[in-house]
Order: C-alpha cells, then sequence, then structure tokens
C-alpha cells in the first residue's frame, strides 16, 4: 500500500520560514484539497444515494473514527439535529476512547479491533442502517475491524480515506479515497487529509438531508430554535415566505417551534 499520508512534505525547513511564509505555503497547500474532493463526487454520490435508501426504510447513519477523524466525524454528526431538526440518533459519530477522546486522546484506542463493534453494538446497529469509517491513513485499526465486523454482519459500509488501495477501503461496500499528497507538516493529517474529510462529511450530510426533505427551496426549515441569532434567522425566512411583518412571523414561529410548521400552520388558517 503507498501511504502518501506519510510521504515527505513538499516543502523543506519550514522552521527557517518567515510567518508570512508559512501562511502563504499552508494556504497553497490547502487551495489544492477541494480539486482532490472533486475528482471523487462520484464515490461520494453512490454513498450518499445508499444512505438515503436506508433512511427511507428507518435506517441511520453511523461514523466511526479515531484521533482528528474521529472527532471529525462525532462533528458531523452533531450538527445534524440542529441544522435539520432531526433526532439525535439519526447520525451518530462514535470515536475510539469515547467521548472523553473528544477532547483528550485516548492512548492506544483505536488499536483494539474489538472496539468498534463492541460500540455499535451498544446502539443496537442493524441491517438498516449504514457505517462509515474515517481513517486518513486507511490503516485504523478500530475502523478497519469495525467496518469488517459489519460486513461480517450485513450492514452497508462506507469509508473515507487518503491513501490509495487502504485496507479500510477493502472492507467498504462505498469507499472513497480523496488523495490530497503530503501534508505540509510531514505526516500531520489533521491538515490538508483532515480538510478533506470535512468538506466530504459536509457532502455527505447535507446531500442526505436535502434528499431526505429537512431543506426547502435553500432554508433550513426544520431547524432548532437554539438561539437568538437562529430565531430571528426563522422570522426573517416566515417573512419571506408569507410576507408577514417582523412581529406577526416572530410570534408564529415561536407558538410552532419551527420555520416549517409556521408556514403549514400558516397556511391552514
Amino acid at each position: 500500500m503507498k501511504r502518501i499520508t506519510e510521504q515527505s512534505s513538499n516543502f523543506r525547513h519550514l522552521d527557517k520560514m518567515s510567518t508570512e511564509e508559512l501562511l502563504s505555503n499552508i494556504n497553497k497547500e490547502d487551495q489544492t484539497v477541494a480539486v482532490s474532493v472533486q475528482k471523487v463526487i462520484p464515490s461520494i454520490q453512490k454513498l450518499v444515494d445508499v444512505i438515503v435508501e436506508k433512511m427511507q426504510s428507518g435506517g441511520r447513519l453511523f461514523y466511526i473514527g479515531a484521533g482528528t477523524s474521529g472527532r471529525l466525524g462525532v462533528l458531523d454528526a452533531s450538527e445534524c439535529p440542529p441544522t435539520f431538526g432531526v433526532p439525535h440518533e439519526l447520525v451518530v459519530g462514535l470515536i475510539a476512547g469515547g467521548d472523553s477522546a473528544i477532547r483528550k486522546a485516548v492512548e492506544f484506542a483505536e488499536d483494539d479491533i474489538q472496539l468498534a463493534w463492541k460500540d455499535l453494538k451498544e446502539h443496537l446497529i442493524n441491517q438498516s442502517d449504514v457505517v462509515v469509517g474515517i481513517a486518513a491513513s486507511g490503516t485504523t485499526p478500530y475502523v478497519i475491524h469495525g467496518l469488517k465486523d459489519c460486513q461480517k454482519n450485513g450492514i452497508t459500509t462506507g469509508s473515507i480515506s487518503c491513501n490509495p488501495s487502504s485496507p479500510v477501503s477493502e472492507h467498504a461496500n462505498f469507499p472513497i479515497e480523496v488523495l490530497v499528497g503530503p501534508e505540509f507538516v510531514t505526516g500531520s493529517t489533521r491538515m490538508k487529509s483532515g480538510t478533506a474529510q470535512k468538506l466530504i462529511l459536509n457532502m455527505i450530510s447535507t446531500a442526505v438531508m436535502i434528499k431526505m426533505g429537512r431543506v426547502v427551496d435553500n432554508k433550513m426549515v426544520d431547524m432548532q430554535l437554539s438561539n437568538v441569532k437562529l430565531v430571528e434567522r426563522g422570522t426573517q425566512m416566515l417573512m419571506e415566505a408569507i410576507g408577514i411583518s417582523h412581529d406577526k412571523a416572530k410570534s408564529l414561529l415561536l407558538e410552532h417551534g419551527s420555520v416549517r410548521k409556521a408556514i403549514e400552520n400558516y397556511n391552514l388558517s
């Protein structure tokens, strides 16, 4: 297996660069990431379509990962309920070592080959669900064996990695391999690899939720009204959609709890 993520940086003597040089060169590297993601859109599309199909039949989406990859999965999953108004159980992010590993690394958790399946079983994983393994290197034991156990039990799997023909892809029905090249700091996959993974996760969850009807036109009509900013955003949506005053829109929104429900009830009145 060719480990692009471990190859030496395209830049030498970082410790002798000025601040401006460091920032400019990091930015140059970052600009290549979106192009790399664009190349794998067909693979992302296949995964999105199967997730939608499974969710329409009552299934859920799980992300499993360790370290940065695990944190990115947890982040994407945690943003679905407030953004799209879905239950917390619909998209679940699992990280090797548990929730404490989100803030502080748990030693050797990613090397436990039984841990991912144990974590998934706690959520009563079943054949209606989809499990996506996230591993920049594509060699993380927690992820590889989690996907392997899923496939043994007839559960659909996907993966996101940054090396070609990696072990994690072997156990994914729908593998995504986004090749971003060597990192600015050699081996620091929280950088370009992490950015690529974040972009792909954004694409997966957003596309899935749109296909599931959680966006109308270009608006988050089911977003949770969890702060003043979002209440104001929802109020503006209602003013635009229905053509009512600010005060009436805000009152209607707070009464019904979401933009969608406010519009539906207004149309019924």
